[in-house]
Protein backbone atom coordinates (compact mmCIF):
# COMPACT_ATOMS: atom_id res chain seq x y z
CA UNK A 1 0.00 0.00 0.00
CA UNK A 2 1.24 3.70 -0.64
CA UNK A 3 1.95 6.50 2.03
CA UNK A 4 -0.57 8.19 0.28
CA UNK A 5 -3.13 5.57 0.21
CA UNK A 6 -2.31 4.67 4.10
CA UNK A 7 -2.95 8.17 4.64
CA UNK A 8 -6.45 8.65 3.21
CA UNK A 9 -7.30 5.20 5.14
CA UNK A 10 -6.19 6.73 8.29
CA UNK A 11 -8.17 10.09 7.30
CA UNK A 12 -11.33 8.18 6.68
CA UNK A 13 -10.89 6.51 9.73
CA UNK A 14 -10.49 9.34 11.99
CA UNK A 15 -13.72 10.85 9.95
CA UNK A 16 -15.77 8.02 10.63
CA UNK A 17 -15.01 8.31 14.43
CA UNK A 18 -15.59 11.98 14.74
CA UNK A 19 -19.05 11.08 12.86
CA UNK A 20 -19.62 8.58 15.53
CA UNK A 21 -18.56 10.70 18.49
CA UNK A 22 -21.35 13.11 17.20
CA UNK A 23 -23.70 10.98 16.66
CA UNK A 24 -23.55 9.52 19.89
CA UNK A 25 -23.05 13.00 21.49
CA UNK A 26 -26.13 14.34 19.36
CA UNK A 27 -28.18 10.75 20.65
CA UNK A 28 -27.25 11.59 24.64
CA UNK A 29 -28.65 14.66 24.51
CA UNK A 30 -31.56 13.92 23.05
CA UNK A 31 -32.17 11.53 25.64
CA UNK A 32 -31.00 13.74 28.57
CA UNK A 33 -33.98 16.38 26.89
CA UNK A 34 -36.64 13.12 26.81
CA UNK A 35 -35.40 12.69 30.48
CA UNK A 36 -36.00 16.10 31.36
CA UNK A 37 -39.05 16.92 29.63
CA UNK A 38 -40.65 13.92 31.46
CA UNK A 39 -39.25 14.56 34.67
CA UNK A 40 -40.88 18.45 34.31
CA UNK A 41 -44.09 16.70 33.16
CA UNK A 42 -44.08 14.17 36.24
CA UNK A 43 -43.54 17.55 38.37
CA UNK A 44 -45.88 19.05 36.71
CA UNK A 45 -48.24 16.44 36.88
CA UNK A 46 -47.69 15.54 40.66
CA UNK A 47 -48.09 19.55 41.29
CA UNK A 48 -51.53 19.19 39.50
CA UNK A 49 -52.61 16.44 41.55
CA UNK A 50 -51.67 17.77 44.40
CA UNK A 51 -53.62 21.49 43.76
CA UNK A 52 -56.51 19.04 42.52
CA UNK A 53 -56.89 17.50 45.49
CA UNK A 54 -55.66 20.63 47.65
CA UNK A 55 -59.09 22.20 45.60
CA UNK A 56 -61.50 19.07 46.23
CA UNK A 57 -60.70 18.56 49.82
CA UNK A 58 -61.09 22.51 50.23
CA UNK A 59 -64.40 22.28 48.15
CA UNK A 60 -67.88 23.13 49.90
CA UNK A 61 -69.88 19.62 50.28
CA UNK A 62 -73.43 20.47 48.64
CA UNK A 63 -75.09 20.78 51.78
CA UNK A 64 -72.83 23.96 52.33
CA UNK A 65 -73.02 25.15 49.12
CA UNK A 66 -76.82 25.34 49.23
CA UNK A 67 -76.52 27.35 51.82
CA UNK A 68 -76.11 30.42 49.53
CA UNK A 69 -78.50 29.42 46.99
CA UNK A 70 -81.88 31.31 46.60
CA UNK A 71 -84.07 29.43 49.05
CA UNK A 72 -87.49 27.63 46.99
CA UNK A 73 -89.94 28.40 49.95
CA UNK A 74 -92.81 25.31 49.72
CA UNK A 75 -95.95 26.49 49.66
CA UNK A 76 -97.99 26.67 53.22
CA UNK A 77 -95.14 28.46 54.48
CA UNK A 78 -94.97 32.12 55.63
CA UNK A 79 -92.35 34.49 57.18
CA UNK A 80 -88.59 34.65 55.64
CA UNK A 81 -87.49 32.11 53.86
CA UNK A 82 -90.75 30.27 54.08
CA UNK A 83 -89.35 28.63 57.78
CA UNK A 84 -92.48 29.19 59.22
CA UNK A 85 -94.91 26.34 59.47
CA UNK A 86 -98.31 26.76 61.15
CA UNK A 87 -100.71 24.10 60.79
CA UNK A 88 -104.18 24.64 62.72
CA UNK A 89 -107.45 26.07 62.93
CA UNK A 90 -107.32 30.04 62.22
CA UNK A 91 -109.50 30.16 65.68
CA UNK A 92 -106.94 28.58 67.99
CA UNK A 93 -105.62 30.88 70.84
CA UNK A 94 -102.29 29.53 71.37
CA UNK A 95 -99.42 27.75 69.54
CA UNK A 96 -97.23 24.75 70.39
CA UNK A 97 -94.21 25.25 68.33
CA UNK A 98 -92.25 21.72 68.29
CA UNK A 99 -88.48 21.09 67.67
CA UNK A 100 -88.06 18.06 65.56
CA UNK A 101 -85.04 16.31 64.08
CA UNK A 102 -86.06 13.63 61.68
CA UNK A 103 -83.67 11.36 62.53
CA UNK A 104 -84.04 11.75 66.13
CA UNK A 105 -85.05 8.52 68.23
CA UNK A 106 -87.00 10.67 70.70
CA UNK A 107 -88.69 12.30 68.22
CA UNK A 108 -89.74 8.97 66.69
CA UNK A 109 -90.63 7.83 69.83
CA UNK A 110 -92.79 11.20 70.98
CA UNK A 111 -94.44 10.60 67.34
CA UNK A 112 -95.14 6.70 68.12
CA UNK A 113 -96.68 7.14 71.05
CA UNK A 114 -98.15 10.74 71.14
CA UNK A 115 -98.63 11.80 67.20
CA UNK A 116 -101.85 11.07 66.83
CA UNK A 117 -102.86 13.20 69.72
CA UNK A 118 -100.88 16.06 68.98
CA UNK A 119 -102.91 15.64 65.24
CA UNK A 120 -106.08 15.12 67.07
CA UNK A 121 -105.82 18.20 69.01
CA UNK A 122 -104.56 20.38 65.76
CA UNK A 123 -107.88 18.95 63.96
CA UNK A 124 -110.02 20.02 66.75
CA UNK A 125 -108.63 23.87 67.15
CA UNK A 126 -106.89 23.21 70.49
CA UNK A 127 -103.91 25.15 69.57
CA UNK A 128 -101.81 25.48 65.99
CA UNK A 129 -98.67 23.33 66.02
CA UNK A 130 -95.42 24.96 64.63
CA UNK A 131 -93.00 23.40 63.39
CA UNK A 132 -88.96 23.83 63.22
CA UNK A 133 -87.17 21.17 61.96
CA UNK A 134 -83.55 20.50 62.99
CA UNK A 135 -80.30 18.63 61.59
CA UNK A 136 -78.03 18.44 64.14
CA UNK A 137 -77.58 14.76 64.14
CA UNK A 138 -75.66 14.74 60.86
CA UNK A 139 -73.18 17.02 62.20
CA UNK A 140 -72.70 14.21 64.80
CA UNK A 141 -71.47 11.60 62.18
CA UNK A 142 -70.75 13.70 59.13
CA UNK A 143 -74.25 12.84 57.85
CA UNK A 144 -76.80 13.73 55.72
CA UNK A 145 -80.18 12.13 56.10
CA UNK A 146 -81.28 14.82 58.82
CA UNK A 147 -80.68 17.37 55.71
CA UNK A 148 -82.43 15.05 52.96
CA UNK A 149 -85.19 14.07 55.39
CA UNK A 150 -85.99 18.05 56.28
CA UNK A 151 -86.06 18.93 52.31
CA UNK A 152 -88.08 15.69 51.60
CA UNK A 153 -90.55 17.58 54.54
CA UNK A 154 -90.42 20.38 52.43
CA UNK A 155 -91.61 18.63 49.10
CA UNK A 156 -94.56 17.22 51.20
CA UNK A 157 -95.20 20.32 52.78
CA UNK A 158 -95.56 22.24 49.38
CA UNK A 159 -98.41 19.29 48.63
CA UNK A 160 -100.43 19.66 52.07
CA UNK A 161 -100.37 20.46 55.53
CA UNK A 162 -101.94 17.12 55.84
CA UNK A 163 -99.60 14.90 53.79
CA UNK A 164 -96.63 16.78 55.80
CA UNK A 165 -98.11 15.16 58.63
CA UNK A 166 -98.89 12.19 57.24
CA UNK A 167 -95.44 11.89 56.18
CA UNK A 168 -94.09 12.77 59.49
CA UNK A 169 -95.15 10.22 60.77
CA UNK A 170 -94.45 7.82 58.32
CA UNK A 171 -90.65 8.73 58.37
CA UNK A 172 -90.67 8.45 62.44
CA UNK A 173 -93.15 5.31 62.55
CA UNK A 174 -91.15 1.71 63.94
CA UNK A 175 -91.32 0.64 60.21
CA UNK A 176 -88.98 3.43 58.41
CA UNK A 177 -87.20 5.27 60.79
CA UNK A 178 -83.50 4.10 61.46
CA UNK A 179 -81.50 3.58 64.10
CA UNK A 180 -79.64 6.53 64.85
CA UNK A 181 -76.24 5.05 63.87
CA UNK A 182 -77.63 3.83 60.47
CA UNK A 183 -78.27 7.30 57.76
CA UNK A 184 -81.01 5.86 55.66
CA UNK A 185 -82.60 8.86 55.11
CA UNK A 186 -79.88 10.83 53.30
CA UNK A 187 -80.98 8.19 50.11
CA UNK A 188 -83.54 9.68 47.90
CA UNK A 189 -84.90 6.68 47.00
CA UNK A 190 -85.53 5.31 50.65
CA UNK A 191 -87.53 8.68 51.49
CA UNK A 192 -89.84 8.19 47.82
CA UNK A 193 -90.42 4.30 49.38
CA UNK A 194 -91.44 5.75 52.49
CA UNK A 195 -93.67 8.52 50.62
CA UNK A 196 -95.64 5.91 49.03
CA UNK A 197 -97.18 5.01 52.04
CA UNK A 198 -98.91 8.18 51.83
CA UNK A 199 -101.88 8.76 50.00
CA UNK A 200 -101.52 12.05 48.99
CA UNK A 201 -97.71 11.40 48.09
CA UNK A 202 -98.51 7.79 46.61
CA UNK A 203 -97.20 8.05 42.90
CA UNK A 204 -96.84 11.61 42.97
CA UNK A 205 -94.07 12.76 40.35
CA UNK A 206 -94.14 16.44 41.54
CA UNK A 207 -93.53 15.37 45.14
CA UNK A 208 -90.40 12.52 43.34
CA UNK A 209 -88.95 15.08 41.37
CA UNK A 210 -88.57 17.81 43.83
CA UNK A 211 -87.01 15.33 46.41
CA UNK A 212 -84.48 13.80 43.26
CA UNK A 213 -83.94 17.69 42.17
CA UNK A 214 -83.25 18.77 46.02
CA UNK A 215 -85.57 21.52 45.00
CA UNK A 216 -86.29 22.27 48.93
CA UNK A 217 -82.39 21.44 49.87
CA UNK A 218 -82.05 25.26 50.50
CA UNK A 219 -84.91 25.62 52.26
CA UNK A 220 -83.81 22.71 54.75
CA UNK A 221 -80.98 24.47 55.47
CA UNK A 222 -82.85 28.08 56.18
CA UNK A 223 -85.21 25.79 58.61
CA UNK A 224 -82.17 24.17 59.83
CA UNK A 225 -80.83 27.36 61.19
CA UNK A 226 -84.06 28.41 62.79
CA UNK A 227 -83.10 26.18 65.09
CA UNK A 228 -79.19 27.04 65.43
CA UNK A 229 -80.36 30.31 65.92
CA UNK A 230 -83.75 29.95 68.11
CA UNK A 231 -84.29 32.13 71.25
CA UNK A 232 -86.35 29.73 73.23
CA UNK A 233 -83.17 28.26 74.86
CA UNK A 234 -84.00 24.58 73.02
CA UNK A 235 -80.65 22.63 72.66
CA UNK A 236 -82.22 19.38 71.43
CA UNK A 237 -85.22 17.31 70.43
CA UNK A 238 -87.98 16.85 70.51
CA UNK A 239 -88.47 20.55 72.42
CA UNK A 240 -91.86 22.24 73.30
CA UNK A 241 -92.08 25.88 73.36
CA UNK A 242 -95.62 27.59 74.06
CA UNK A 243 -95.88 31.24 74.70
CA UNK A 244 -91.75 31.61 74.59
CA UNK A 245 -91.54 29.03 77.52
CA UNK A 246 -90.20 25.53 77.30
CA UNK A 247 -92.75 23.15 79.05
CA UNK A 248 -92.25 20.54 81.01
CA UNK A 249 -88.75 21.88 81.99
CA UNK A 250 -87.14 20.99 78.65
CA UNK A 251 -88.26 17.15 79.00
CA UNK A 252 -89.86 15.19 76.44
CA UNK A 253 -93.39 14.54 77.10
CA UNK A 254 -93.73 10.46 75.61
CA UNK A 255 -97.24 9.74 77.20
CA UNK A 256 -100.22 11.01 76.35
CA UNK A 257 -100.80 11.54 79.73
CA UNK A 258 -97.92 13.45 80.16
CA UNK A 259 -98.42 15.33 77.23
CA UNK A 260 -101.71 16.38 77.56
CA UNK A 261 -101.34 17.41 81.26
CA UNK A 262 -98.41 19.51 80.30
CA UNK A 263 -100.21 21.24 77.61
CA UNK A 264 -103.66 21.54 79.05
CA UNK A 265 -101.58 23.57 81.91
CA UNK A 266 -99.82 25.63 79.38
CA UNK A 267 -103.17 26.54 77.54
CA UNK A 268 -104.74 27.92 80.73
CA UNK A 269 -101.55 29.83 82.14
Amino acid sequence: MSKRNSAAAKTAARERLRAERERQAKKAKVKRQIIVACSVVAVLAAAGGIGYAVVQANKPTHWEAVKSDKVVAPANTTGKNGTTVVIGEASAKKTLKIYEDPRCPVCAQFEQTVGSTLKKDIADGKFKFQYVGATFIDDKDNGEGSKNALSALGAALNVSDDAFLAYKTALYSTKWHPDETTDKFKDDSYLIKVAQTVPALKDNTKFQNAVKNGTYDAWAMAMSKQFDDNKDGVTGTPGFVMDGKQLNNGTPMLTVADFNKVVDAALKA
